[in-house]
């Protein structure tokens, strides 16, 4: 008992330290998932605004690079703008991204300009339906934008310059408004429209391929109303997302006077522009200094022999209002969705590694009591053969020693022990071959002769080898064996001793019953041979054992009845032998049936 309970105390502790293992892993990995999910997150964010920050600035350099005072139009002297454009296809990298110049002035009379890229200046053209849109889309001040999304152009005021500052820094903050500061009158618009073949085969492709190379991360780009712009629209919730086309430079702070860098300390010099040449730009902010969101930044910077003017001007919009939406999502559908994964994956991971473990204590917890259980069994093997040895030995030794005595002199006597020591000697002869048997079937090394017979001759000669114990034991003998049966493939030596087993047992068994029956049968292509006494019958518990080798009931061994634990067995092993099976059924006091099925020839 007190083994008993240690054992059950070990494995009740393993048990629990086995789920404290398994509960910390969950709460570990999960709190490892939900951090490796934010980061992801964000890593996911500034890769997409990585990307938005290098498209808006290709279409950005575009934009601001064309940004020319008024008098270059009013005069028709296109050098500077020829410079311009020369200077911008030097530095970027997809020179075919503009495909067409073109100018309206503020006067409604005069015909749209056109640049001619032959003779490198503007011609007039004629106001096509396409033109006369993008022109009241620029002066129309309640609905204009730097950006006209159904050409797909770039739309730059010229502004007549009327005012100059002295020396202004201007730094753009959330939450402080600047003075107003009156916006000079529009002489015209520029129009630069952009080819959307080459952003989207050339500009995008090379940017996709730049952050995501590997297709871990899907992409689409939609317009305001959710329309698919480029790619695959993707389904559901969007990972990150970025606005395209948007030309507000970000936390700029412009400088008239190069003195004033000795002011900037650190990473700040890294926002600073500085101007030195006469310039005219119109800039989309994200704040505004009035109630019609007009910004006006002049800055005046004495320069010998002349002077330089920078002036920007422009009407602020929201973030969230740019042209286009980069969206990124994750191949699995979302980022959230591939952490949940992984984390599932992570925990399958570690509690398979837990279930192996307790597994494999539960194996060797098995194993042990097996091992404890047989080696039980060995011991009652042992010492149930030694009791039966020691019968039969007694018997043949007080025989032999009366016979070496003289006590019996007469023919009768003699032949009589002489019978005596025979039987008692077969015995013995038989219980040998028996653990013989089983040793070698165990070890494999038993080999069966298999040849064709009928079943007739099989339990016939199991019959025989039984016949002297029948008699012995007065039992009445039911053989029901029709000739109809088909043949068998079976060792006629190994069926018929296995017969002989369950006759044997059936008589051992009997109780005084003094019957039994040996039968055969055919029905579903197999083959059934059946023995029936009404012995003591077998328990339930008892019946799904008791082929096991070394098994004997309690209540047989209560029973002072002889026997080794191993005839069963032996039957079991031959019937598998031969692809067949043997099974029992049985009632407590009414007697058991045991049945070998064995395949047709």
């Amino acid at each position: 008992m007190k083994r008993s309970w240690t054992t059950i105390s070990l494995i009740v502790g393993l048990a629990g330290l086995l789920v404290l293992l398994g509960g910390l892993q969950h709460g570990w990995l999960s709190q490892i998932n939900a951090s490796e999910n934010e980061k992801a997150h964000k890593r996911a964010q500034e890769q997409a605004d990585r990307f938005a920050m290098d498209f808006n600035r290709e279409i950005q350099n575009a934009y601001f690079n064309f940004q020319i005072d008024a008098e270059t139009w009013r005069n028709k002297d296109w050098s500077a703008f020829n410079e311009r454009f020369d200077f911008w296809k030097e530095k970027t990298a997809y020179p075919g991204l503009i495909s067409e110049f073109y100018f309206f002035e503020a006067k409604p009379e005069t015909a749209p300009l056109v640049f001619d890229r032959g003779s490198r200046s503007f011609i007039t053209t004629d106001l096509t339906p396409p033109l006369e849109a993008i022109r009241e889309f620029s002066f129309d001040e309640k609905i204009f934008k730097p950006v006209e999304e159904n050409s797909l152009s770039l739309i730059l005021p010229i502004y007549d310059a009327e005012r100059k500052l002295e020396n202004i820094i201007i730094r753009r903050t959330a939450t402080e408004k600047m003075p107003p500061i009156p916006v000079p009158p529009k002489f015209g618009f520029l129009v630069i429209k952009l080819d959307p073949a080459i952003i989207k085969d050339e500009l995008l492709r090379d940017l996709i391929a730049k952050y995501y190379p590997d297709d871990e991360f899907r992409v689409s780009i939609t317009d305001k109303q959710n329309g698919v712009i480029f790619q695959t629209p993707l389904g559901g919730e969007r990972d990150a997302t970025a606005p395209l086309l948007d030309l507000s430079p970000e936390n700029f702070i412009f400088y008239g006077n190069k003195d004033l860098m000795k002011s900037v300390e650190g990473e700040k010099r890294q926002a600073v522009v500085l101007n030195s040449r006469v310039e005219s730009l119109t800039l989309d902010h994200t704040a505004g200094n009035d109630e019609n969101g007009t910004v006006k930044i002049e800055i005046k910077k004495d320069l010998s022999p002349r002077t330089s003017v920078f002036t920007a001007t422009g009407k602020t919009s929201a973030r969230g209002e740019s042209p286009w939406t980069l969206g990124i999502q994750h191949s699995s559908g979302s980022l959230d969705a591939f952490m949940a994964s992984t984390l599932r994956r992570n925990l399958a991971i570690g509690f398979g590694i837990l279930f192996l473990l307790a597994a494999a204590i539960a194996a060797i917890i098995i194993s042990a009591q097996r091992a404890k259980m047989l080696a039980r069994r060995q011991i009652e093997f042992v010492s149930s053969v030694s009791h039966e040895f020691r019968t039969p030995l007694a018997v043949i030794y007080s025989a032999g020693e009366n016979l070496a005595d003289g006590v019996a002199k007469e023919d009768q006597q003699v032949s009589r022990y002489g019978d005596l020591i025979k039987g008692e000697g077969k015995k013995l002869s038989s219980m040998v071959e028996q653990i013989l048997e089983f040793a070698g079937a165990n070890a494999g090394r038993r080999r069966f002769n298999f040849s064709v017979t009928s079943v007739n001759e099989v339990v016939d000669n199991a019959m025989d080898e039984c016949r002297p114990l029948i008699n012995e034991k007065n039992m009445a003998v039911v053989i029901n064996i029709p000739t109809s049966l088909p043949l068998i493939s079976v060792d006629k030596a190994a069926l018929s001793q296995a017969i002989q087993n369950l006759v044997v047992n059936s008589i051992k068994y009997s109780d005084g019953g003094g019957w039994l029956r040996v039968s055969a049968e055919n029905g579903g292509g197999k083959v059934k041979i059946s023995v029936e006494d009404h012995g003591i019958g077998i328990s339930k518990s008892d019946l799904s054992r008791i082929f096991e080798p070394f098994y004997r009931a309690n209540e047989v061994v209560d029973a002072q009845i002889h026997g080794n634990g191993l005839g069963l067995s032996l039957v079991k092993q031959i019937a598998e032998a031969h692809g067949g099976r043997v099974f029992a059924s049985s009632q407590v006091g009414k007697g058991s049936t045991f049945t070998i099925e064995l395949p047709q020839n």
